[in-house]
């Protein structure tokens, strides 16, 4: 897809690469730096293995998640296989905070958040690399919890486990050590200009973002498959119907990723380079909107089916210097558990 010339500009002025120094060697990336830290978003493993040799406080944090329908035990495979960075267990469903409608990994208190950290040895100051199993799935989610709480050296491993093991760099198979030297992590405050609550996506969504102008009115993205956003294919989870947002856009999240076969059952994920990324946003939005977006006029609410795969749009806006993008934390199981919720269904 050619990108118009108005919107080259504009992307070209929101984001620029990545250019750091470990350990004498300059690495230079595609990916982007967050704002006021040296830790990129993305890592490639060659790279966490070129900081991990250079610095101490390095911790790769495993957290995979699975859905609940999945044979898979994250715990289990933990101990199984790891990366030999300091690797530790963070478990999205235990850092949370409780939920009227039981949802799981809902956003963690400051209090739970920084507790974690204690118990994992992680100090304000740890460069924390967050990575799963498939590749780019749950990391995302992760690291906008640590960026939420501040906590901006912190990056994810771009293919994560699986794509370490594709290039041959060393795996810890032995049973984890447990004797961690707990370390104080101040209580942080959240930025909760990153999330929104189900009143303020329900009251955003009585406005029709194709009829305002209003900066006011923030573009839903879904992050589900366009079958599920439809109403034509059923929710993973018994008895929640499926559907989208009044006036919501679909992207699944999986526009924004590339799978690389590794063997005849083997893949992982990684993240596209921005330029495709920039062209999957513009086919969900349309190129005036992503213009609003990249320029700052208009904000970005990611959404799911419980908050875990809204992170991987998250990142991805983030990849484009897109800094104001939210997450609605309940997300599509939040939302569609509510009767009084407005379903629309357009099959």
């Amino acid at each position: 897809m050619a990108l118009s010339r108005g919107l080259k500009r504009v992307f070209t002025a929101s984001v620029h690469p990545f250019k750091g120094s470990f350990s004498g060697t300059v690495i230079y990336s595609r990916r982007m730096a967050s704002n006021n830290t040296a830790a990129p978003l993305l890592l490639s493993p060659q790279e966490l293995e070129n900081i991990s040799a250079s610095k101490k406080d390095v911790v790769a944090l495993d957290v995979s998640w699975f859905m609940p329908n999945s044979p898979r035990n994250p715990n289990e495979e933990f101990e199984q296989k790891r990366l030999p960075v300091n690797a530790r267990r963070f478990d999205l469903d235990e850092v949370a905070s409780s939920h009227p409608l039981g949802l799981k990994h809902m956003m963690p208190s400051a209090s739970q958040f920084a507790g974690a950290c204690e118990k994992l040895g992680i100090s304000p100051s740890t460069h924390v690399v967050l990575y799963d199993t498939q590749g780019v799935f749950s990391s995302p989610r992760a690291l906008f919890t640590f960026r939420a709480f501040g906590h901006q050296n912190s990056s994810v491993l771009d293919g994560g486990l699986p794509r370490w093991e594709a290039e041959g760099l060393s795996l810890v198979t032995s049973a984890s050590d447990n004797s961690i030297a707990v370390t104080s992590y101040p209580e942080p405050s959240l930025d909760e200009s990153v999330l929104r609550s189900y009143e303020q996506v329900v009251a955003n969504a009585e406005l029709d973002p194709s009829s305002s102008s209003s900066s006011a009115v923030e573009l839903v993205l879904d992050a589900r498959s366009a079958g599920r956003f439809t109403g034509q294919d059923p929710e993973p989870r018994p008895g929640l119907s499926s559907g989208h947002i009044p006036h919501s856009f679909s992207l699944p999240f999986t526009a924004f990723l590339q799978t690389h076969t590794t063997g005849a059952q083997s893949s992982y994920t990684t993240f596209r380079h921005p330029d495709e990324v920039l062209q999957a946003l513009t086919a969900s939005l349309g190129a005036e909107r992503v213009q609003e977006v990249l320029s700052g006029r208009r904000r970005i609410v990611a959404s799911c089916g419980s908050g875990m795969t809204a992170g991987v749009l998250w990142l991805g806006l983030q990849l484009l210097g897109v800094r104001s993008a939210a997450i609605y934390d309940e997300s599509w199981t939040g939302y569609a558990a509510r009767e009084t919720s407005k379903i629309v269904k357009d099959v």
